[in-house]
């Protein structure tokens, strides 16, 4: 400092020249270029204590925005109101207008619970829409079924629900169970495929005590086309106190059980199918 100091010698005279050049209205650079003082220090003390002209501020974009969301929580609009009209962050939002009182509020607490439960049902609405959709689009995508296709599905269905056989205990019968009544309306056109005569079905109606058994004997007599009075013994579950159940309601009508009498040579196959069908797997995954 003292070096510039000595180099300019009349400083105060400087000063003075520089002063007024500034109150003219000149910028930092048209000073330094007419007193020939080009080292930035020097030149900051010169002008000390001056406000630079206004043109030489530049613009700041956000200054605009910042007054506009004054004036709308002015109006008595939301964080989230001025951030959607504004584009910006709630953050900045709540930095600009953090000072201005709350808006009063412009609806009761049940008109706000009132628009808020339109809110959620407009909501579940579209996504019940969306997912309707997509499960429309994917059954056509389905297409014809082929016989073969059938009996692919046929055979991993049963070995995902129908009883299978154990080491320990072997029990080569066909025996399936199941509460979807597409599942078991693809079950028997599998059986039909199969050429599994009806007269070697036998149905049964596995259900809890307290549901309304009458009412599901129908039903599943009805799904599969015989009588009810040729179901065998409807099995029911007794009642535990101590759990809650969710199978409840005029939806629950338990499930139906198949059996396919003489059924032993068809068990060996479909388990041969089945084997058949995770070799080939395990080849593709080789």
């Amino acid at each position: 400092m003292a070096h510039a100091q000595r180099k300019y010698a009349d400083f105060e005279g400087l000063r003075e020249r520089a002063v007024a050049l500034r109150r003219a209205g000149l910028s930092l650079r048209q000073i330094r270029g007419e007193l020939q003082v080009h080292n930035n220090d020097t030149l900051q003390r010169l002008v000390a204590g001056e406000p630079p002209p206004e043109w030489t501020k530049r613009p700041r974009a956000k200054d605009a925005l910042r007054e506009r969301a004054r004036e709308l929580r002015r109006q008595g609009r939301t964080y989230n109101e001025i951030q959607a009209e504004l584009g910006c962050s709630k953050s900045s939002v709540s930095l600009w207008v953090r000072d201005l009182p709350h808006p009063e509020p412009r609806c009761t607490p049940e008109e706000q619970r009132a628009r808020m439960n339109a809110g959620l049902e407009r909501l579940r609405a579209e996504q019940d829409q969306a997912r309707e959709e997509t499960k429309r689009r994917a059954a056509e995508s389905i297409g014809e079924l082929s016989g073969r296709d059938l009996f692919m599905a046929g055979v991993a269905l049963y070995w995902a629900e129908g009883q299978k056989s154990k080491p320990y205990q072997r029990r080569e019968t066909v025996a399936f169970v199941n509460s979807d009544p597409g599942v078991i309306q693809v079950y028997l056109a599998w059986l039909d495929l199969l050429d599994v005569p009806r007269e070697r079905l036998r149905f049964r109606v596995m259900i809890h005590e307290t549901a309304d058994v009458d009412t599901a004997e129908r039903y599943w007599a009805d799904l599969v086309g015989i009588d009810a009075s040729t179901l065998l013994p409807t099995t029911l579950k007794k009642h535990n106190p101590k759990t809650v159940r969710k199978n409840v309601g005029d939806a629950y009508r338990g499930c139906l059980v198949i059996r396919v009498l003489q059924g032993a040579d068809l068990y060996r196959r479909v388990e041969g199918w089945w084997g058949g069908i995770v070799a080939h797997t395990q080849t593709r995954l080789g």
